[in-house]
């Protein structure tokens, strides 16, 4: 199972094994991870699950969609291919070792 750290905005960390095939904002969501809202529970409809993935990842991930890129339109602090919604990053052993960093806060 793949392991993928969470960087709150504070910099503590949390290191959680996500099934692969489950996203990465389910990951943090089931797992209790701060910073990850959801609130559209992966609809790709709110932005509440943005996070910066470590530039190390950022090639590794698949590119990002237009329905996606809309709605990074509406999150915190984006930064330009780093930001990604979280709902639409689905886990797969490649991804072993995600590092992700969250905003300082949703909005």
């Amino acid at each position: 199972m793949p392991k993928i750290t969470y960087v709150e905005h504070s910099g503590k960390e949390h290191v959680v094994d996500v099934a692969t095939g489950m996203t990465v904002m389910e990951g943090a969501r089931d797992n209790g991870v701060p910073g990850i809202d959801a609130d559209c529970g992966g609809a790709c409809a709110c932005s509440t699950c943005h996070a910066y993935i470590d530039p190390a990842w950022a090639e590794k991930l698949p590119p990002v969609e237009s329905m996606e890129e809309d709605m990074l339109d509406f999150a915190y602090e984006t930064k330009p291919g780093l930001s990604r919604l979280t709902c639409q990053v689905k886990v797969t052993d490649d991804l072993d070792g995600l590092v992700v960093q969250l905003p300082e806060k949703q909005i």
